[in-house]
């Protein structure tokens, strides 16, 4: 792993973060409401259990906190085998959690642990105590992720996709904290949006693609 600059934000940066977080997060809540009422029903009816599933993440500093989804798998769908990770065609995911999964719809309610302040909308995904803590056995950089607050959408996952190795995610995941701007996350969001709506393959940032990674 190349040696890094710096991944903490200044103050002034900070502020300029969470301004823009808890203002986006407020108009996609009011304007997509009647879409979360209506996901909320479509998962009850699909199959049995809660429509918002909670689950353990690690926040920023190491943090323990509960992460909001709609829930897209069978109830209790780990409760004979502990901790697993999804893999793709997952028979344990519903017919309705496919649906959401595959437009990003079931990250919804994360926009409420934004106004919490447990995440950002842009940032590394938080991941699982259970599965962090078995990635830094082989990769002791992966704390430093810690070090930002977790994102709804990231640079690494809009590029790798949710399957991609973690030590290649990490890779992006620093880059992006190291190089950090406004204007880096605004493009975040937009290439997000985009790739929920294409079926296309992923391209890159026209700015990311002079990156150096090794």
């Amino acid at each position: 792993m190349k040696e890094i600059k710096e991944l903490k934000l200044k103050r002034y940066q900070r502020l300029e973060k969470r301004t823009f977080d808890i203002l986006i997060s407020i108009i996609v809540i009011i304007f997509l409401l009647p879409i979360y009422f209506l996901i909320a029903i479509l998962v009850k009816i699909d199959s049995k259990g809660k429509a918002i599933y909670l689950q353990e993440r690690i926040g920023k500093n190491g943090k323990i906190f509960k992460i909001y989804k709609f829930r897209t798998m069978i109830e209790d769908a780990e409760k004979e085998t502990g901790p697993v990770l999804e893999m793709k065609n997952d028979i344990r995911v519903t017919r309705i959690g496919k649906i959401l999964r595959r437009r990003k719809l079931d990250e919804l309610p994360q926009f409420f642990n934004v106004l919490k302040g447990d995440m950002s909308i842009v940032g590394p995904r938080p991941e699982r105590p259970y599965f962090a803590n078995k990635i830094k056995e082989n990769c002791k950089e992966f704390e430093d992720r810690e070090k930002f607050k977790p994102g709804i959408t990231g640079l690494a996952c809009i590029e790798l996709g949710y399957y991609a190795d973690p030590e290649e995610k990490l890779k992006y995941d620093l880059w992006y904290m190291e190089n950090w701007s406004m204007m880096l996350d605004i493009k975040i969001c937009i290439k997000t949006v985009k790739l929920i709506f294409e079926k296309s393959d992923r391209v890159l940032l026209s700015d990311i693609n002079k990156i150096n990674l090794k």
